[in-house]
């Protein structure tokens, strides 16, 4: 991929433009990857249209790895298997993981790559419904994503 590069340079005094072109697929590989890994999951997509060289290094592990959360071996059961990091991020997206013993849902959001919670009410404290249950009672929803049964406030 060639951009053109538009600079003023003084040339024995001539103060003329030179315009040139910058080979941005000369790079290694490494190189592009690096830099790829310092953007967004977004850009990484729309970067690996621009040429080979660049579809070739989004599709690197070191670029999707960098898109996951720093802990997210801790997160992944065991009995599941991805063929690429991007694979996994991709199902982090699309898939929420249970964790804390079905307590809390975590996913990352696709574009940025930002980490999502989603918390069961029952890990909630609600301090003046403690002693109080005409205020607050229990719905059982069979559908509820999470394992405890949402709040529902009668007074408020």
């Amino acid at each position: 991929m060639k951009t053109e590069v538009s600079e003023m340079e003084e040339r024995k005094g001539k103060g003329k433009i030179m315009c040139g072109t910058l080979d941005l697929s000369a790079h290694p590989l490494d190189c592009i990857t690096l830099i790829i890994s310092f953007t967004s999951p977004r850009d990484a997509c729309r970067l690996s249209l621009v040429s080979t060289a660049f579809n070739s290094a989004t599709e690197s592990d070191a670029v999707w790895e960098s898109f996951l959360p720093s802990q997210y071996q801790a997160l992944i059961p065991s009995s599941l298997s991805f063929s690429s990091k991007k694979q996994l991020y991709l199902s982090l997206c699309e898939n929420p993981l249970l964790i804390e013993a079905g307590r809390k849902s975590f996913w990352l959001e696709r574009g940025s790559g930002k980490k999502c919670y989603m918390l069961s009410p029952r890990d909630l404290t609600i301090i003046w419904s403690v002693d109080t249950p005409w205020y607050w009672r229990w719905v059982s929803i069979p559908e509820a994503r999470l394992f405890s049964p949402p709040c529902h406030a009668d007074w408020v």
